[in-house]
């Protein structure tokens, strides 16, 4: 008796041992899963780039869409607020004045100062959570960002806003691309307008006013 329960312990034992630990499966393998996949397009990729792409891959690749698309929220933002507010601040004194796209050209350089300085500490920080350290990356696989980092969370999030429901995390993901997509080709849709026109986005739409 003392044997055959030594034997179905041990069969118990190697049957356990057999059980395969369930895969997980990194979410960028699976492109068509990701936040941000919308009607009517659905999986929008005319270019196949994500058939061609690994997951560290996708991973950069929708670390720059958001960063792009947070910058072209900005950028469109600026183009109303920099034409509002010309020659009534300091930095759009009375010596700035025209279409958006010229006033870079003529800012003050504390301007300058005072951007160079924001950027260099926002993307210094971004690099510090994002990405793994160049020392310890393949040369194959430079930029390779760290497999437990989400891209674009970088955790600013003042205001609280970040759901803790997946689903919840998921829907405000996807406002965030759409709203960024729809920015970037705001943006462009700006520069090109100025560009044709020689006039202000405000100008443009006829809207006349400033601080």
């Amino acid at each position: 008796r003392i044997a055959t329960a030594i034997k179905a312990d041990i069969a118990e034992i190697e049957a356990a041992e057999l059980v395969e630990e369930p895969i997980v499966v990194d979410i960028f393998e699976t492109p068509k899963e990701l936040p941000g996949v919308v009607a009517p397009l659905g999986f929008f990729d005319p270019l196949d780039f994500a058939a061609q792409a690994d997951g560290p891959t996708m991973r950069r690749y929708r670390e720059a869409e958001l960063t792009h698309g947070r910058v072209g929220m900005l950028a469109v933002l600026g183009f109303l607020a920099g034409e509002f507010v010309e020659g009534s601040t300091f930095l759009f004194n009375s010596q700035v004045h025209g279409p958006a796209i010229n006033h870079l050209s003529q800012v003050p350089t504390v301007f300058w100062i005072l951007l160079t300085v924001g950027i260099g500490a926002s993307e210094s920080q971004r690099l510090n959570i994002g990405w793994v350290d160049p020392k310890d990356v393949p040369v194959a696989q430079a930029g390779l960002l760290r497999s437990d980092y989400t891209p674009g969370d970088i955790g600013f999030d003042p205001l609280g806003l970040k759901p803790e429901n997946p689903e919840d995390l998921k829907n405000l993901q996807t406002k965030e691309l759409q709203n960024g997509r729809l920015a970037m080709l705001a943006a462009a849709g700006c520069l090109a307008q100025e560009l044709v026109s020689g006039k202000g986005i405000l100008e443009n739409l006829g809207i006349s006013v400033h601080l």
